[in-house]
């Protein structure tokens, strides 16, 4: 049963997972570059993942785990860091931490209320995940010199504003299955 989950998109997965502590590394240390290069091939890893479990049917249950949880991982730590060094706002961490916060929570009380919880990602969650990946890729860009700089502010903003929206819209969604 061990072998039949860990399969080459898992396997993939799995590696994304491990670049997140290492892009933090790196980045604390300043190796901007390498940051930057190791960021952008964890989004290559979390696009290939998807096409191999797809176009080979290795999609598993763990891999619908593992794939959403890589992304998080991936992305608190990368904002966590920026954070620190202080090349992202605080607030911008704490409006996308709460939003994923409240997700979770609120697909464990439709657990617990419901018995079943159908994690199903609307699109703008996934516009939420790809803005705040853009976030971050912009502000590397920037910090490593490429003309990014003047584009880091108003994607900031378009990131916050539409990870409001996304929590908001599964406030509303896990009201209706709660209400159903």
């Amino acid at each position: 049963m061990a072998l039949a989950l860990m399969n080459l998109a898992n396997g993939v997965t799995i590696l994304r997972l491990l670049m997140a502590p290492v892009i933090s590394i790196l980045l604390v240390y300043k190796y901007w570059r390498l940051g930057l290069a190791i960021f952008v091939l964890a989004g290559i890893t979390d696009a290939l993942d998807g096409f191999i479990a797809r176009s080979r049917a290795q999609g598993t249950d763990l891999g619908m785990i593992l794939d959403p949880l890589a992304d998080k991982l991936l992305l608190f730590a990368t904002f966590m860091t920026l954070v620190y060094l202080q090349q992202i706002p605080r607030w911008l961490f704490i409006i996308a931490l709460s939003r994923d916060l409240i997700v979770v929570g609120g697909f464990l009380v439709i657990y617990i209320v419901k018995g079943k919880a159908t994690v199903s990602v609307s699109w703008i969650g996934k516009i939420t995940t790809g803005l705040q990946m853009l976030t971050v890729l912009v502000t590397l860009i920037a910090r490593v010199g490429g003309g990014a700089g003047p584009y880091v502010s108003g994607v900031i903003y378009l990131t916050a504003a539409v990870t409001i929206l996304s929590g908001l819209d599964y406030l509303r969604r896990g009201t209706m299955v709660l209400n159903s």
